[in-house]
């Protein structure tokens, strides 16, 4: 592996429209993917996490080019010397987003895609000696014996029989497809691969042959690797660095073993928390995510992790536990967002054909602090006295001014947009706790 990338993204981004009227008028626009960079160097595999939805897979399509990147540079085999030389309109000749029809055929025999369904890649009517030869016949190679030769060889390789060759996909198991699928993706003799969840849907019996298959064959091949996953355990095994996705941004890159031991970022410190732990004597605390899951057609302003974040930085004007401050945070969002129905929490108390007038105005409120595990008291006075105003004010019915007593709760994190800080050796995180001057508390862990 050298440190010269062979891969270099730059602030790639994939934005979906959203239309509307007989006319299609966009309206804005779902945000799948909104900014991210990195680099992958020559024999490297770097992982990208995140949980389902936060945009991994697309950025997988857009780096490959099977779908259009909205913005942004997918520079392919020229980030380094050649990175600094562009064409006279500033593109980089070597980006793959401006590639023509020719020159993305080439990139094509260089970069390759394992899908998450090896069944659904693989088309039932063909063997797959055919699928996987099939490619060769698009390159240009006429010789059909010749074909065929270089597929047998590349089915032992994956650890099948060459006489698999004139077989059809239903005839094999799960693990057995993901096998001719990585065969089909080595038959160019690629650079670079792409591997979209390659192996969650097979058993876990399954899972570590093929994820030691594909270290076998990226040290054999010298491949450059995107590994993508959601589950964490799984890239520390096969990575040697990882980036972590949430909400189309990368919020904490770094090595793996770095990442895994000192995380940076609340966000990566939760997935690492969901990790199964076979030592029942370790007692790290499982972190649940709390608060609103929030939409990529409207994303939350400053950090976008703030309405989720179990370290989410109080005002200064407050001292609660960080437990309560979640809470109260997520309690004034849902006010805001007119999820609170105080009238439905009367009517579903009230006895069956009752006058739900008989639940009182005290009795809805405690069902309300239940639901958003707010405490019978908040330690802070001012606090506790804002909220007991804004209770008061939603069994009356008055929104709106529950609203405004809430509003007083802010936190610096939905109104600062975090910058990435350096923690050394390349590993990088954009969260507020992590700024060097730590105006906002202490950062989540020491260096």
């Amino acid at each position: 592996m050298t440190d010269e990338p062979l891969v270099s993204v730059r602030n790639l981004k994939k934005h979906y429209p959203i239309t509307e009227g007989v006319l299609s008028r966009q309206v804005g626009a779902a945000k799948a993917v909104d900014g991210i960079s990195f680099d992958i160097a020559e024999g490297e595999t770097l992982g990208l996490v995140g949980e389902s939805g936060c945009g991994k897979s697309t950025a997988a399509s857009s780096i490959i080019r099977l779908e259009e990147a909205t913005d942004g540079e997918v520079i392919f085999n020229g980030g380094g010397r050649a990175g600094r030389e562009r064409n006279a309109d500033g593109t980089h000749p070597n980006d793959v987003t401006k590639f023509d029809d020719e020159e993305l055929k080439a990139f094509r025999r260089d970069a390759q895609m394992i899908f998450q369904d090896p069944s659904s890649s693989l088309d039932p009517r063909m063997t797959v000696g055919r699928s996987v030869a099939e490619l060769l016949m698009v390159h240009g190679m006429t010789d059909k014996q010749r074909r065929r030769e270089i597929v047998e060889d590349l089915l032992e390789r994956v650890g099948l029989e060459a006489d698999y060759y004139d077989r059809y996909p239903h005839e094999f198991s799960g693990g057995q497809k993901q096998r001719i699928a990585l065969a089909r993706a080595l038959v160019l003799n690629p650079e670079f691969i792409v591997a979209d969840e390659p192996v969650s849907a097979l058993d876990v019996s399954i899972r570590a042959e093929i994820l030691s298959l594909l270290n076998d064959i990226q040290e054999e091949f010298g491949l450059s690797m995107l590994f993508i996953s959601h589950d964490m355990s799984v890239v520390r095994e096969v990575c040697d660095r990882v980036a972590v996705m949430y909400l189309g941004e990368i919020v904490e890159i770094g090595d793996t073993d770095e990442v895994f031991s000192n995380p940076q970022h609340p966000y990566t410190e939760a997935l690492l928390s969901a990790i199964p732990r076979p030592d029942p004597s370790d007692q790290r605390e499982n972190i649940e995510l709390k608060g609103t899951v929030p939409s990529p057609i409207s994303p939350p302003s400053g950090c976008k992790f703030h309405t989720r974040c179990h370290m989410v930085i109080q005002s200064d004007e407050y001292d609660l536990e960080q437990e309560d401050w979640r809470a109260l945070l997520t309690f004034r969002d849902k006010v805001r967002a007119g999820e609170i129905d105080p009238e439905g929490i009367r009517e579903a108390l009230s006895p069956p054909d009752a006058d739900p007038s008989v639940v009182d105005d005290e009795t809805v409120e405690d069902e309300l602090r239940m639901e958003f595990e707010l405490p019978e008291t908040l330690a802070d006075d001012d606090a506790e006295a804002i909220v007991d105003r804004a209770l008061d004010a939603l069994t009356d019915g008055e929104i709106e001014t529950a609203e405004d007593e809430l509003s007083t709760f802010t936190t610096p994190c939905e109104e600062e947009e975090p910058e990435e800080t350096d923690h050394g050796n390349g590993h990088l995180s954009a969260c507020l706790r992590n700024k060097p001057d730590t105006e906002h508390g202490a950062p989540l862990a020491d260096d």
